[in-house]
């Protein structure tokens, strides 16, 4: 019986695997973004910080060179219960907007978003748009470019490209670059391509003001980007992914750090599965709409990966065991035309998707180490699954300053 069970928890899984791979075939090509329209709309540009006063300053000096015209935008800092001098550096540059919130009880960046929108929304001046990203970040000077374009085209929601502003910095920096480079490709370009929804990567988002009013923030849990993005699939509203509009990201530089930021990716992850699958699932079976069906197999992920990695440890462990095997797998039962493709294909994603990004042939060296970072997903997962109703948030400490130059420097 057992080996039954196990046999279809494997189908299961080499299904929405087999998923995943026939929708990444669809980002092999790609067509170039275009800007053919002129300025017009105008933005807000958010800025979320917490105890950030060692990067902020290199962000802010960034947007203030945007290629775009400098009173269609207002920069505003969210000063987040901070305690050190992030407010007095952003009080130094001249426009911009030095917003101070202090409440320890809600904590986390969903929270300061829905403050600051509020404090928006009675600002002097009202905004078309509105512009996220993180104090950490580095920003493509034609982003807002790439924005109105598609606000005029009308779009209402639409994401950046997620890059990695220090690759280069440690082992765990090059895998978490690594991995963004493969979810932007095989997972985000594909959902583009086919018209299918795209999802919300916590920074480098842009929104429609009305529709910001219309629907109001209501994200905070620990995974606010990914609530959000799911409010709005139920709403019909598929946000658009730009592949050209670049923003970097400083990603950890230790595995304890990185361990951490995953570990509550994770645990919002699981809140938001919990709440979310089943209703967006049967929303989308009643609609007929696959947009909303690929979103809930997405929302999906959290326990595809906690029950795809206990189901390969008990294999594995079944393996090593002596004797014949108790248990049998997919791939010995799958036919072999089917299973070997799809398999040598899996383990050869990572490596394309670098190749398709041009991706700077030094970090393939890194393809060495990035394994560990990927089995340690499961540990996290486990650990995440098991401790998913604590809802409190932890920051991730910024350090590496870096210019946007210096970036596209060196990712060329």
């Amino acid at each position: 019986m057992w080996n039954h069970l196990l046999l279809i928890a494997q189908g299961l899984f080499f299904v929405l695997g087999t998923y995943q791979v026939f929708l990444s075939v669809f980002a092999w090509k790609r067509k170039r973004e275009k800007i053919e329209h002129e300025p017009t709309k105008s933005f807000a540009v958010l800025v979320a910080a917490h105890n950030e006063e060692k990067v902020v300053g290199a962000l802010l000096e960034n947007l203030l060179k945007m290629d775009y015209p400098r009173e269609l935008f207002d920069v505003f800092v969210i000063c987040d219960n901070c305690t050190d001098g992030t407010a007095d550096i952003v009080r130094g540059y001249p426009g911009v907007y030095a917003c101070e919130r202090v409440n320890p009880r809600e904590r986390g960046k969903g929270y300061a978003i829905e403050w600051m929108l509020r404090k928006l929304w009675k600002h002097p001046r009202q905004y078309d748009a509105v512009v996220m990203f993180d104090a950490d970040n580095l920003v493509a000077t034609d982003f807002l470019k790439y924005m109105n374009e598609d606000l005029l085209n009308g779009h209402r929601v639409v994401q950046g490209y997620l890059d990695t502003k220090n690759p280069h910095d440690s082992w765990v920096s090059a895998a978490n670059g690594i991995n963004y480079w493969f979810c932007n490709r095989l997972w985000q370009l594909p959902r583009y391509n086919l018209g299918l929804a795209n999802f919300l990567g916590g920074t480098g988002m842009c929104f429609e003001t009305k529709l910001l009013k219309e629907m109001g923030w209501g994200a905070t849990s620990l995974v606010e980007d990914l609530e959000f993005t799911i409010r709005c699939i139920q709403r019909n509203i598929y946000p658009k992914f730009n592949f050209d509009a670049r923003v970097y990201d400083e990603k950890p530089i230790t595995f304890r750090a990185s361990s951490r930021q995953r570990l509550r990716w994770m645990q919002g992850h699981f809140h938001v599965a919990r709440h979310y699958m089943l209703p967006t699932l049967w929303q989308g079976i009643k609609e007929r709409k696959w947009a909303k069906i690929d979103a809930a197999l997405y929302i999906f992920n959290a326990y595809y990966f906690l029950l795809g990695f206990t189901v390969t440890g008990v294999l594995w462990f079944d393996q090593l065991l002596p004797g014949d095997p108790n248990f049998d797998s997919i791939y010995a039962v799958a036919p072999a035309w089917l299973s070997i493709p799809i398999a040598l294909y899996m383990y050869a994603q990572t490596p394309l998707a670098m190749l398709l990004e041009k991706v700077p042939w030094k970090m393939y060296l890194r393809l060495v180490t990035f394994p560990i970072f990927s089995i340690s997903w499961w540990p996290i997962t486990v650990y995440a699954f098991f401790t998913q109703n604590n809802k409190t948030w932890s920051h991730t400490e910024h350090t590496r300053v870096l210019r946007l130059d210096e970036v596209q420097g060196k990712q060329m």
